[in-house]
């Protein structure tokens, strides 16, 4: 009797993936230290996680089919992604959180497919890059955030859809409905591809100020359509 697996055992293969497997575990965790430090969502395991998940894929792929494969992969790792960074962003009235947490999730998952592909420098150097920007770009996001807004800064309000491209019209329908009978008009509606089946709504009211306590009433009322996977909204300040 001849196994089947023994086919497929080749030493140098098998170094590989050790290399590009611990290459993702190390500078995943480098990456996820820095979110536990500040005790975000994603932290240390999920950064590595998904840093290791990507590698694993991708190096599956190039064992199998080559580098036209591993292409092929890491584009469903870099949309697959964005549902699992979807989960750690959350809203408390009207204010959003958890997008850098959400966005460094996405850099990790590159990490872990340069890995995969053997690309180690490069995957080091992403790295540098992601951790540079969780780091020394926070003094100075402070101190523009504490800086005032303008007299003539208009404040614009936006809610923010998500849904199944097919149930978009359906959902269009029902908000349309929605923010006529809390007297909130639309002054823009755009929609966009977000992943492969869903579609992002996103709609500009033309009210520049809002009751946050009736907006949270509103959201709340679209999240109970089931269509609907996420709603939220916010505030966006423009000259």
């Amino acid at each position: 009797m001849q196994l089947k697996f023994l086919q497929h055992i080749d030493l140098s293969n098998i170094v590989d993936t050790l290399i590009s497997l611990v290459t993702a575990f190390a500078l995943g965790a480098l990456i996820g230290i820095e979110r536990q430090y500040r005790q975000r969502t994603a932290g240390l395991r999920t950064n590595v996680l998904v840093a290791v998940g990507a590698a694993i894929f991708v190096d599956i792929a190039i064992n199998l089919t080559g580098a036209d494969g591993a292409v092929r992969v890491i584009a469903y790792v870099v949309s697959g992604i964005g549902f699992l960074g979807a989960g750690v962003i959350m809203r408390q009235e009207g204010n959003i959180h958890g997008l850098n947490t959400a966005a460094t999730l996405w850099c990790s998952a590159a990490v872990g497919a340069s890995a995969g592909a053997d690309l180690i420098v490069e995957a080091i150097i992403a790295t540098l890059f992601i951790l540079a920007a969780n780091t020394l770009l926070r003094p100075i996001v402070h101190v523009i955030d504490r800086r005032p807004l303008d007299d003539d800064t208009e404040v614009l309000h936006v809610i923010y859809i998500i849904c199944d491209r097919s149930h978009s019209k359906a959902v269009m329908d029902e908000l349309n409905l929605t923010l006529k009978h809390h007297n909130y008009p639309a002054k823009d509606i755009d929609v966009t591809p977000f992943g492969e089946k869903e579609v992002e709504i996103e709609v500009t009211l033309i009210a520049t100020s809002i009751d946050a306590e009736e907006a949270q009433h509103m959201i709340n009322h679209l999240n109970a359509m089931p269509q609907i996977r996420q709603a939220f909204w916010d505030k966006n300040a423009i000259n």
